[in-house]
């Protein structure tokens, strides 16, 4: 009699796909377009120094919106930059925010501080006049004219975007 060879085979295990099969396939998928722009705002590479060496990873910070009055800021670390730009933009949809807007622009003169950075944001009339994280931010949430001025001296773009954010938050719609 004579045996098979190894292609003829026949598996009684039940496992002839187990190799190809993933899953069920979820709606939107990996180049799923969000209904939210994004804006990475600060990368930076972060060191973890442990017995046997040193250990990096990076950490992102990213800014997002919809252009009609919602934003978020997220920061987050991975083991390389886009696994930790993917956490951070996970997170800045957990921290969505709305803003009041009247006409494009924000509806009166707010202030606000967050650790060493200080943010004053203005109503205008003619175009979004600001710098850095500030513009940026306006940018995402639509707003199209405001003047902002950052009033202490740091360089840390994190904590200028945490103090804008909290300058938004403080806006409420004014009762007569």
């Amino acid at each position: 009699m004579d045996r098979p060879n190894q292609n003829q085979r026949n598996n009684h295990g039940g496992n002839e796909n187990r190799g190809n099969y993933r899953g069920p396939r979820k709606e939107g998928g990996f180049g799923a377009k969000s209904e939210y722009e994004q804006k990475v705002l600060d990368i930076a590479r972060v060191t973890r120094v442990t017995k046997g060496g040193k250990r990096f990873s990076f950490r992102a910070t990213v800014v997002i919106g919809d252009g009609k009055g919602k934003i978020g800021l997220g920061m987050a670390k991975g083991k390389d930059v886009a696994q930790s730009i993917q956490k951070a933009f996970n997170k800045a949809k957990k921290n969505l925010i709305t803003v009041f807007l009247v006409g494009g622009t924000i509806p009166y003169h707010v202030e606000a501080k967050f650790n060493s950075a200080k943010v004053v944001l203005k109503p205008s009339k003619s175009g979004v006049k600001a710098g850095g994280p500030v513009r940026v931010l306006a940018k995402l949430a639509g707003i199209t004219s405001l003047t902002g001025k950052l009033i202490s001296r740091t360089n840390n773009k994190l904590n200028i975007a945490k103090a804008t954010i909290e300058a938004l938050k403080k806006l409420k719609p004014i009762s007569k």
